[in-house]
């Protein structure tokens, strides 16, 4: 899938980068990602990878814009309230890169749709606010062999990781027990400096755009932790768990 002449011109500062340059801007386009989550972190995660200009880019949200949204969820506008979140981006994303295709879906992630979604894509970024679906989209990504690129917040903190049972550990092997109910913090009812899910976001874009180029070293078996109050990137190893109730049954440690 060659580049037209606007093409290059757009992606000018890519094409001069000696990791990425023609052949990798041209395995951009002919990716496919899904997005699950068009909120605070989905927000940078798809504008950074539309503008990267990733050929197929899907987008999952089942909601409708509100005006506590916004401070955060710099994707979309106050003229876009009460719209779905996925037709607002969809609108802006378009305009920002023509060139991209979206395929966007106003539902809940589900056990019935996620496979669905989720094959032939080469990376699945999650950008969701609660464990049910995080659980959901690293067993489905693990069973078809996918990256799931895992990023979330709270309050001044955020964390960032790359989930891939065929090359290391999955969210199971991090989290292998579902925590008691009440012990995982509710979005709802926690505060979120509104910065925060934008440098995990674009962390998020930066390990989709390396695992689609197969350049430098992706979070794979490591947690990012991000503290934006002491401004501290700490990295933590990851082990694959060989009782891992998901990647165990697909793939055996290295």
């Amino acid at each position: 899938m060659t580049l037209s002449q606007a093409e290059i011109e757009r992606y000018k500062k890519h094409l001069q980068l000696l990791h990425v340059g023609r052949e990798g801007q041209e395995r951009l386009k002919q990716a496919s990602v899904l997005v699950v989550g068009a909120g605070g972190l989905g927000s940078p995660v798809l504008t950074y990878l539309t503008g990267a200009g990733v050929g197929h880019i899907g987008i999952i949200d089942s909601d409708r814009l509100t005006l506590s949204n916004l401070p955060r969820q710099v994707l979309h506008d106050t003229p876009s309230l009460d719209k779905r979140k996925v037709d607002s981006a969809r609108a802006r994303l378009s305009a920002l890169n023509p060139e991209v295709v979206f395929d966007t879906h106003a539902e809940r992630l589900t056990r019935t749709n996620a496979p669905e979604l989720i094959r032939d894509r080469q990376v699945v970024v999650d950008c969701t606010d609660n464990l049910e679906a995080r659980f959901l989209l690293n067993e489905v990504c693990a069973s078809q062999g996918i990256p799931l690129v895992y990023g979330a917040v709270f309050e001044f903190e955020g964390q960032v990781s790359v989930f891939d049972a065929r090359r290391g550990p999955c969210l199971r092997c991090m989290i292998p027990e579902t925590p008691p109910p009440g012990s995982v913090p509710d979005p709802e009812t926690h505060g979120l400096l509104n910065t925060v899910p934008g440098t995990i976001g674009m962390l998020q874009a930066t390990e989709v755009l390396k695992l689609l180029l197969g350049v430098g070293e992706p979070l794979i078996g490591k947690l990012m932790l991000y503290d934006s109050l002491s401004v501290s990137l700490l990295q933590i190893h990851l082990f694959k768990r060989r009782d891992c109730p998901v990647c165990g049954k697909y793939f055996t440690p290295g």
